[in-house]
Protein backbone atom coordinates (compact mmCIF):
# COMPACT_ATOMS: atom_id res chain seq x y z
CA UNK A 1 0.00 0.00 0.00
CA UNK A 2 1.29 3.42 -0.52
CA UNK A 3 2.08 5.84 2.36
CA UNK A 4 1.72 9.25 2.54
CA UNK A 5 3.87 11.91 3.49
CA UNK A 6 2.31 15.34 4.80
CA UNK A 7 3.94 18.78 4.97
CA UNK A 8 3.64 22.68 5.02
CA UNK A 9 1.85 22.90 8.40
CA UNK A 10 2.90 25.42 11.29
CA UNK A 11 2.29 28.58 12.91
CA UNK A 12 -0.10 30.97 11.64
CA UNK A 13 -2.31 33.94 13.01
CA UNK A 14 -5.63 33.97 12.89
CA UNK A 15 -7.22 35.21 9.49
CA UNK A 16 -3.65 33.98 7.83
CA UNK A 17 -3.13 31.58 5.27
CA UNK A 18 -0.74 28.10 5.08
CA UNK A 19 -0.31 25.69 2.32
CA UNK A 20 -0.40 21.86 3.08
CA UNK A 21 1.26 19.33 0.78
CA UNK A 22 0.88 15.60 0.53
CA UNK A 23 2.87 13.00 -1.58
CA UNK A 24 2.38 9.46 -2.57
CA UNK A 25 4.07 6.84 -3.97
CA UNK A 26 0.90 5.50 -5.41
CA UNK A 27 1.32 5.00 -9.45
CA UNK A 28 -2.15 4.48 -9.43
CA UNK A 29 -2.66 7.85 -8.01
CA UNK A 30 -5.19 9.32 -10.76
CA UNK A 31 -7.75 6.85 -9.62
CA UNK A 32 -8.36 7.29 -6.45
CA UNK A 33 -10.24 10.12 -4.74
CA UNK A 34 -8.42 11.80 -1.62
CA UNK A 35 -8.92 13.37 0.77
CA UNK A 36 -7.72 15.66 3.91
CA UNK A 37 -8.67 15.14 7.84
CA UNK A 38 -7.82 16.87 10.63
CA UNK A 39 -7.58 15.64 14.20
CA UNK A 40 -7.50 18.15 17.33
CA UNK A 41 -6.22 17.00 20.76
CA UNK A 42 -9.18 14.99 22.58
CA UNK A 43 -11.57 15.17 19.56
CA UNK A 44 -12.38 12.92 16.49
CA UNK A 45 -11.04 12.73 13.13
CA UNK A 46 -12.61 14.59 10.92
CA UNK A 47 -12.54 15.21 7.26
CA UNK A 48 -11.75 18.95 5.86
CA UNK A 49 -12.36 18.11 2.35
CA UNK A 50 -12.33 15.39 -0.79
CA UNK A 51 -11.35 15.40 -4.59
CA UNK A 52 -12.20 12.77 -7.25
CA UNK A 53 -8.96 12.04 -10.05
CA UNK A 54 -11.41 14.05 -12.16
CA UNK A 55 -11.21 17.42 -9.86
CA UNK A 56 -14.34 17.48 -8.14
CA UNK A 57 -14.35 19.04 -4.45
CA UNK A 58 -16.36 18.59 -1.41
CA UNK A 59 -15.92 21.03 1.77
CA UNK A 60 -16.90 20.27 5.19
CA UNK A 61 -19.09 22.85 6.55
CA UNK A 62 -16.52 24.23 8.61
CA UNK A 63 -14.03 25.55 6.03
CA UNK A 64 -16.05 26.09 2.92
CA UNK A 65 -15.18 28.93 1.35
CA UNK A 66 -12.01 29.07 3.49
CA UNK A 67 -9.80 25.84 2.27
CA UNK A 68 -9.34 24.73 -1.55
CA UNK A 69 -8.33 21.40 -1.99
CA UNK A 70 -6.30 20.48 -5.43
CA UNK A 71 -4.57 17.40 -6.75
CA UNK A 72 -1.51 17.13 -9.10
CA UNK A 73 -1.70 14.00 -10.97
CA UNK A 74 1.35 14.54 -12.98
CA UNK A 75 3.39 15.55 -9.76
CA UNK A 76 1.43 12.92 -7.40
CA UNK A 77 0.71 14.89 -5.29
CA UNK A 78 -2.28 17.18 -3.33
CA UNK A 79 -2.45 19.97 -1.39
CA UNK A 80 -4.79 22.36 0.85
CA UNK A 81 -5.10 25.73 0.69
CA UNK A 82 -6.39 27.20 3.74
CA UNK A 83 -7.48 30.64 4.35
CA UNK A 84 -8.29 33.10 6.90
CA UNK A 85 -7.29 30.72 9.71
CA UNK A 86 -9.21 30.36 12.82
CA UNK A 87 -8.30 29.01 15.96
CA UNK A 88 -10.40 26.60 15.74
CA UNK A 89 -8.86 24.94 12.40
CA UNK A 90 -5.46 24.17 14.82
CA UNK A 91 -4.96 20.61 14.63
CA UNK A 92 -2.78 17.59 12.88
CA UNK A 93 -4.06 17.34 9.25
CA UNK A 94 -3.65 13.91 7.37
CA UNK A 95 -4.23 12.91 3.46
CA UNK A 96 -5.93 9.86 2.86
CA UNK A 97 -8.15 8.32 0.72
CA UNK A 98 -11.73 9.51 0.71
CA UNK A 99 -13.14 6.47 3.26
CA UNK A 100 -16.66 7.76 1.59
CA UNK A 101 -15.69 6.52 -1.46
CA UNK A 102 -13.23 3.42 -1.66
CA UNK A 103 -14.81 2.12 2.24
CA UNK A 104 -10.99 1.67 3.24
CA UNK A 105 -7.75 4.03 4.43
CA UNK A 106 -4.40 3.73 2.97
CA UNK A 107 -1.58 3.64 6.18
CA UNK A 108 -1.78 7.11 7.72
CA UNK A 109 1.20 9.04 7.71
CA UNK A 110 2.44 11.76 10.60
CA UNK A 111 0.15 14.41 9.42
CA UNK A 112 1.35 18.02 9.90
CA UNK A 113 0.43 19.99 12.85
CA UNK A 114 -1.17 23.08 11.98
CA UNK A 115 -1.50 25.64 14.72
CA UNK A 116 -3.66 28.93 14.66
CA UNK A 117 -2.76 31.45 17.79
CA UNK A 118 -1.91 35.13 17.68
Amino acid sequence: QAQFVESGGGLAQPGGSLRLSCSTSEINFRVYTLAWYRQAPGKRRELVATISGHGVTNYGDSVKGRFTISRDNAEVSLYLQMDSLKPEDTAVYYCNLDYGEHGTYWPWGRGTQVTVSS
